[in-house]
């Protein structure tokens, strides 16, 4: 035999042995279990980055809903733009209801970072035009309320016998205590901004009820103290800061209203607002 041929032949048998350790190895139950690990990772990943783009389209659209509820200190026919936040915000859950198909058979909390950010959005919006309308803090149980949706039913459908049709779903979405909390910390941001512009259009009341309203938000949440999440904890800084702000307005209407022009309040407001605002962020 020549040495070509012997070369030819050993690659041949070489060959044959890696093909064969090949298929043993694509066979081998530890490759086919990481298989299916992998399968199950890289859908979990699809779903958590569907969820991210869901949320920041809720958080985008709350934060539009609240620029335009900020609008009420400067129209006359406040219920007007209320009744366009109320659609608005139907549109809103209609958002979250995707969220509620994708997360439907699997454990909020795995997914819970990637829409928190849009339910705090959510949450901070509805309870402003809650406030505005009622003049008082929306339920946990009554946002809860409002995010039942109906679905068609990917399983076969049993006919149970009750109120929603065959072929269909009742899915609800629940805000986590610490959605619900942080977002209500946030909306005293808003209320302090409302307190402003109030005072900026003539509006001597609206002070004094804000005030009142805070003070009743920050007892609660002294009373959660450092029991609660640890975001809320962060967030009672915010929401103490913009309580001063609040009660600094209210003590300048009552003891220097009389000699500073209406006209002039918010700007005196704000610039005093504005001392306090280096020490924002401060924990």
């Amino acid at each position: 035999m020549s040495r070509q041929e012997g070369e030819r032949c050993f690659r041949k048998h070489t060959d044959a042995a890696q093909e064969r350790d090949s298929s043993a190895s694509l066979s081998s139950p530890v490759i086919v279990a990481f298989k299916v690990f992998q399968q199950e990772l890289d859908t979990k990943h699809d779903k958590y980055e569907r969820l991210v783009k869901i949320s920041r389209d809720v958080t985008i659209e709350s934060k539009r809903i609240i620029f335009l509820l900020h609008r009420v200190t400067n129209v006359p026919d406040v219920e007007s733009v209320l009744n366009e936040a109320d659609v608005r915000l139907d549109g809103v859950r209609q958002k979250i209801g995707q969220i509620a198909e994708e997360l439907r058979g699997d454990d909020i909390y795995q997914f819970h970072r990637a829409f928190t950010p849009g339910i705090q959005e959510y949450v901070e919006a509805v309870s402003f035009q809650h406030y505005i309308r009622h003049r008082g803090l929306i339920s946990l149980e009554e946002i809860n309320a409002r995010l039942v949706f109906m679905r068609p039913e990917k399983a076969d459908p049993k006919d149970t016998g009750e109120a929603p049709p065959p072929g269909t779903q009742v899915l609800s979405f629940h805000v986590t205590p610490s959605d619900y909390l942080l977002g209500i910390a946030d909306l005293t941001g808003e209320l302090m901004r409302m307190c402003i512009s109030s005072v900026g259009n003539g509006d001597m009341d609206t002070p004094y009820q804000l005030s009142q309203f805070l003070r009743q938000i920050h007892d609660g949440f002294s009373y959660i103290g450092n029991t609660g999440p640890y975001e809320v904890s962060k967030k009672l800084h915010t929401l103490r800061q913009s309580l001063s702000k609040v009660e600094d307005a209210c003590y300048t209407l009552r003891v220097r209203g009389s000699e500073i022009p209406k006209h002039m309040l918010a700007d005196v407001f704000c610039s005093r607002a504005a001392l306090l605002d280096p020490e924002e962020g401060v924990v």
